[in-house]
């Protein structure tokens, strides 16, 4: 059996919480006898290439408008993959996919994975909703990764009856090599909070420096792009000397850093933050974890007071007195840190995720 994941963009070009869920569904998948294929456009070389294990068909981007991938060969190229899968598994929000759905007419069996409401293009969705709720209207199984996000999505409520919730999983966590263990011991202080993330708009990370400001406590930010340069010249302007960027690393130093660091901050203070990949990263290492509640999976993963603290979004001084709660009480850090493993490991596995889309697919094909 076959399923195509269809979005934007994959991996390598771009390394985001979609597509690490699209990459552990294609690779998990095979346990189960699902063959997986991806089909993405990308900004550079086109064709098919195989990354671990999984098929990817790529078509070369043409243009890119309101963070939405473009590419007329999009449309045969996805009517041909189509046409040799047994499932369709859409990732929502993309209108593109959308359009391509109606003009291929595959008439298979689909599902799509509602990610996130329309956050930052909102002024454009009046000329985007008839197309979006034809879509949703015409596939017979809309999945969103949280009963949050669907207790607060408006359109996810028009759409409830046909709703499934499959919280998002990973993977157990790999031990640090202990050579890149010992060089991040050596190069950073022996207790630290840790953002991991690219800096995206949504992410919150101006009212992090902000609250940073009256912490004596260092924080260290992994990641790059979007808002890297504002959130480095505001650092630099304010001389905040516990805040530390590192950039985009490997995924072999960045579980390191999550192994050594003292606790997990996402300070995402927009809806656009569906569900918090970075919190059940932080989860999976037992560290108490601290995020904003804004309506989503991030505080179906952070339940407050019992795996870490959660505090209005936008207000750096809840921020701040949330991490220096933690930071000025370690047991009630090591308490939060072990309900975090323990969540992690009740509902957010890669297995439970995988098992339970392997059981849909079953069902609608």
């Amino acid at each position: 059996m076959k399923v195509l994941h269809f979005y934007k963009t994959y991996y390598p070009d771009e390394y985001g919480g979609v597509q690490q869920v699209i990459r552990q569904l294609a690779e998990g998948g095979l346990t189960y006898g699902w063959e997986a294929e991806v089909f993405a456009l990308t900004p550079g070389n086109p064709g098919t290439i195989l990354i671990d294990g999984v098929r990817v068909h790529r078509v070369k981007r043409l243009f890119k408008a309101a963070s939405t991938d473009f590419a007329f060969r999009a449309f045969t190229t996805f009517k041909r993959l189509a046409a040799g899968a047994d499932v369709i598994h859409y990732h929502f929000p993309y209108p593109l996919a959308d359009m391509a759905h109606f003009w291929a007419a595959h008439r298979k069996p689909c599902l799509v994975n509602y990610h996130s409401d329309i956050v930052a293009q909102r002024k454009l969705l009046p000329l985007y909703r008839v197309l979006m709720n034809r879509f949703l209207g015409s596939v017979p199984v809309i999945v969103t990764t949280s009963p949050n996000y669907l207790a607060s999505s408006p359109v996810l409520s028009a759409f409830k009856e046909k709703v499934r919730c499959i919280p998002l999983g990973l993977t157990p966590a790999f031990p640090p090599e202990p050579a890149v263990l010992e060089t991040w011991r050596g190069r950073l202080p022996e207790r630290f909070f840790l953002f991991v993330g690219a800096f995206r708009y949504y992410k919150g990370l101006d009212f992090l420096l902000t609250a940073a400001k009256d912490l004596p406590c260092p924080i260290v930010l992994v990641g790059g792009g979007g808002e890297e340069t504002a959130l480095k010249a505001k650092a630099a302007a304010e001389g905040l000397a516990n805040v530390r960027f590192l950039g985009a690393l490997p995924d072999k130093e960045k579980e390191a850093l999550l192994s050594l660091c003292y606790g997990v901050v996402l300070p995402s203070h927009l809806r656009s933050e569906a569900f918090g990949l970075a919190l059940l990263e932080g989860a999976r290492q037992g560290k108490p974890l601290v995020c904003c509640e804004i309506g989503t999976g991030a505080t179906y993963v952070n339940i407050h007071e019992e795996t870490g603290l959660a505090v209005p979004p936008a207000d750096p001084a809840a921020l701040s007195a949330a991490l220096l709660t933690l930071w000025e009480n370690p047991p009630l850090a090591a308490r939060l840190g072990a309900g975090a493993r323990q969540r992690f490991g009740e509902l957010f596995t890669a297995e439970k995720m995988v098992r339970a889309y392997v059981d849909l697919y079953r069902e609608i094909s």
